[in-house]
C-alpha cells in the first residue's frame, strides 16, 4: 500500500478519533488534535526534510542525506544514505534527484532513482553558506546566506552550473519558488520577491519589511507565510508580487524559526519549544488550532495530514494533525437536543426550554471559561477557534445532563 493510499484509508477513522479524543482538557505536552505517530533516528542532527512519494529525505548535518521509507507511516525506516562533504542543511527533491545544500560545499545533486542506493552525480560550489534550496523546472534556487539568491542550472544534473544571482540586503536564510518568482526570507531584510523569469538575471520586484529577523518562508496560493525570529508568523499577500503587503500575523511569545503551509493551515516551529498549527483560513486573523511540545524543530514538511519534522538529534518525527472537524453544508444548523457531541459549522441553534420561558445558556471552553452568551435560535460561532466547547444551560445547576458538548468546525 502506498503512502497516498494509506492517508486516504485513514481519513474516515480520523474524523471519529477527533470526536472521541477531544473529550477533556488537553494535556500539557500537546493539544488533542496533534499526535506523534512515528519516529526514525538519524546518525547526527536532522536539519532539513522533504517528502516525495513514499519517502522522506532528511538533510542530517554531518551524516549527509538519509532516505527514509514511509510505506508504514507509523514505523518509518531508513533504507539508504549518501554522505556529503560539509554539513547537510536543506533538501529538495524533483524527479529522480535530491538537491542538498551542503553549507560550505554548495549544492549537491544526488540521484535517488534507487532510494536504497542514493549516489552523488554532481556538485556546484557556492560563495557563502548554502542554507536552503527549491527547484523549479531546470533550475535549482539556493539561499546562500551573505551571497543572496543563486540560480543554478540543473538541466545536466552531472554538471550543475550557476547562471545568475541576486544579492539580497541581508542574509538569505530560506526561500520558496512559485509562478516565476522566488520568495526569500532575508534575515535583516524581511521578505524579498525576486523575479526568476530570466534565471540568468534575477531581479527584485518587491519586498515587505517584517518586524524582526526573517528566518523561514512558505508560499500557498496568494499568500506568503514568513517566520520571524522574535515576531511570530507574518501573513503577506502576494496577489501583486510587486507590492507584497502584510495582512495578518500570529503572535508567538518567542518567535518562530521555520514554517510550512498546506491548505488552510500553517505549521510553525514555535520558540516556546513546540510545533504549532495555525489556521489561516482567514489570513487576516490567523489563530492557533493545535500544538505539540517538540523542541528543536529545525525543518518542516507537510504532506496531507502529516507533518514531517527534522528535530535535530531526535531525528525525523512524524505528526498527524486531525484538523478542526468534519465538513458540513455551508448553512447547516445543528440543534443541541442530544447529549452526544455535535459538530457545528458556523451556526449553533439552541432550542427554547419551553414555549413561555426562554432558555438561558452560555458556551464554555475546555478550561471552563464562558466564551459566548447564547440565546434561543441561531447563534453565530464563526469567530471561535475550532475545537471542543460545552453548552451550559440554565438548568445545569440542578441537572448535570444539561451540559452538552459540541465541536466547532470551519
Amino acid at each position: 500500500m502506498s503512502f497516498a493510499q494509506l492517508g486516504a484509508q485513514r481519513a474516515l477513522p480520523r474524523v471519529f478519533c477527533l470526536s472521541l479524543l477531544m473529550a477533556g482538557v488537553a494535556p500539557a505536552a500537546d493539544s488533542l488534535n496533534v499526535r506523534l505517530i512515528g519516529t526514525c533516528d538519524t546518525p547526527d542532527s536532522a536539519h532539513g526534510v522533504t517528502v516525495s512519494g513514499d519517502y522522506a529525505y532528511v538533510a542530517d548535518w554531518d551524516s549527509g542525506l538519509r532516505v527514509i521509507s514511509l510505506s508504514d507511516i507509523a514505523h518509518p525506516i531508513e533504507v539508504g544514505h549518501c554522505a556529503t562533504y560539509s554539513s547537510a542543511w536543506g533538501v529538495a527533491v524533483a524527479g529522480d534527484y535530491a538537491y542538498v545544500t551542503d553549507k560550505d560545499s554548495g549544492l549537491m545533486v544526488i540521484s535517488v532513482a534507487d532510494p536504497a542506493n542514493p549516489v552523488e552525480v554532481g556538485r556546484c560550489g557556492t560563495p557563502d553558506r548554502a542554507t536552503s534550496v527549491a527547484v523549479m523546472g531546470n533550475y535549482a534556487y539556493v539561499a546562500d546566506d551573505d551571497s543572496g539568491l543563486l540560480a543554478i542550472s540543473v538541466a545536466d544534473p552531472a554538471h550543475p552550473t550557476e547562471v545568475g544571482y541576486y544579492d539580497t540586503p541581508g542574509q538569505a536564510r530560506d526561500l520558496a519558488v512559485d509562478g516565476g518568482y522566488a520568495y526569500v526570507a532575508d534575515f535583516a531584510g524581511g521578505l524579498r520577491v525576486i523575479s526568476v523569469a530570466d534565471p540568468a538575471h534575477p531581479v527584485e520586484v518587491g519586498y515587505c519589511d517584517t518586524p524582526s529577523y526573517a528566518e523561514g518562508v512558505a508560499v500557498a496560493g496568494d499568500h506568503a507565510y514568513v517566520a520571524n525570529y522574535t515576531a511570530g508568523l507574518r501573513v503577506v499577500s502576494i496577489a501583486d508580487p510587486a507590492h507584497p503587503t502584510e495582512i495578518g500575523y500570529y503572535d508567538s511569545p518567542g518567535g518562530v524559526d521555520y514554517v510550512a503551509a498546506h491548505g488552510d493551515y500553517a505549521f510553525v516551529s514555535d520558540r516556546p519549544l513546540r510545533l504549532t498549527v495555525v489556521s489561516v483560513a482567514d489570513p487576516a486573523h490567523p489563530v492557533e488550532v493545535g500544538y505539540y511540545g517538540a523542541h528543536n524543530c529545525l525543518g518542516l514538511s507537510v504532506s496531507g495530514d502529516y507533518v514531517f519534522v527534522a528535530r535535530g538529534q531526535a531525528g525525523l518525527q512524524i505528526y498527524e494533525f486531525y484538523g478542526g472537524g468534519v465538513e458540513e453544508l455551508p448553512n447547516a444548523e445543528v440543534r443541541t437536543t442530544r447529549c452526544a457531541p455535535t459538530i457545528v459549522r458556523g451556526v449553533l441553534f439552541l432550542d427554547d426550554a419551553s414555549n413561555d420561558k426562554p432558555q438561558l445558556a452560555g458556551l464554555r471552553d475546555v478550561a471552563g471559561r464562558n466564551v459566548l452568551d447564547l440565546h434561543p435560535g441561531a447563534n453565530d460561532v464563526r469567530r471561535l477557534a475550532p475545537g471542543v466547547y460545552f453548552v451550559q444551560e440554565a438548568q445545569a445547576r440542578v441537572q448535570a445532563h444539561a451540559v452538552r458538548k459540541i465541536i466547532v468546525s470551519r
